[in-house]
């Protein structure tokens, strides 16, 4: 592919981030004797926790405010009514989009990498990168999962919660939803400056304006690096955004307004299009 210079002056993000590492993975690992552990930790907003993978599944799930995971190819705003299924040995990245009480499961796999979900993969879902609505149930059985660190056999009543945990993740609904990302790094930088304010960049004309590049080029870039248009993608930011507002408890209006919708029904009619269900639903 032909070098484009111009996409360059893309500047994704001037806002000051912190960065953290992530709590040491190994002191929560999972076990066949102990399969499912969980921690939780308490992020600021802007924070980010540096690249890294681990070889057992993970569950991102956040109590309150919203997380964004970038994992493979895909990124995924996670808002609490939503979790985020990672399989073993991807590579991802969080960043807190609102001071955030982010749960995290870590999930056995053994070397056929089946474990505790095996019976539920027949369609292989499980080995990708998927969204899940989180029921009442499952946020109140997370909110009882023990969290101390270490390698201790499991109690009885953990054993008991962790099953049903278990059952609740191969019963969740799986959504829709996340955002592709292209490996080329210039069209990547436009796609992170729309991420960060998707209302600004309506058309394609003005995001490739902003880049210093043709709307051609651009258009071609998304065609061949992730195979849809400008207006197909940004259509999922907005949707993916739209998720992680309704979890303010913002109205529909204000979301409508705010993502650049003339109305609330205009909006609603997007999201119906979209995923094939009405925003009191997807947003609930």
């Amino acid at each position: 592919m032909k070098s484009h210079p111009a996409l360059h002056r893309a500047d994704p993000d001037r806002r000051h981030r912190t960065s953290v590492p992530p709590i040491d993975p190994q002191i929560y690992a999972p076990t066949a004797l102990r399969p499912l552990r969980a921690k939780l930790r308490h992020l600021a907003a802007d924070t980010r926790v540096d690249p890294h993978h681990h070889p057992w599944a993970q569950v991102a799930m956040s109590s309150k405010g919203v997380i964004r995971m970038t994992a493979g190819n895909s990124t995924y705003l996670v808002p609490p009514q939503r979790a985020l299924w990672i399989p073993p040995g991807v590579e991802h990245v969080v960043t807190v989009v609102e001071d955030a009480d982010l749960h995290t499961l870590y999930i056995h796999q053994d070397d056929e990498q089946t474990g505790p979900l095996r019976n539920h993969d027949a369609s292989g879902a499980w080995h990708q990168c998927q969204v899940l609505e989180v029921s009442s149930l499952l946020r109140e059985l997370v909110q009882h999962l023990p969290l101390e660190p270490g390698s201790d056999p499991p109690t009885e009543r953990e054993r008991c919660i962790g099953q049903l945990v278990l059952d609740e993740l191969a019963q969740a609904r799986p959504v829709r939803l996340g955002v592709d990302l292209p490996q080329d790094k210039r069209l990547r930088a436009l796609c992170e400056t729309v991420l960060e304010d998707p209302a600004r960049w309506a058309t394609l004309d003005e995001a490739a304006r902003h880049a210093g590049a043709s709307a051609r080029t651009v258009a071609r870039l998304f065609r061949s690096e992730l195979d849809t248009t400008f207006v197909q993608w940004r259509q999922q930011v907005l949707l993916a955004r739209a998720l992680s507002m309704a979890a303010r408890k913002l109205p529909m209006g204000t979301i409508a307004a705010e993502l650049g919708y003339a109305s609330a029904s205009a909006f609603s009619a997007m999201v119906r299009r979209s995923v094939g269900m009405p925003p009191s639903r997807f947003l609930g």
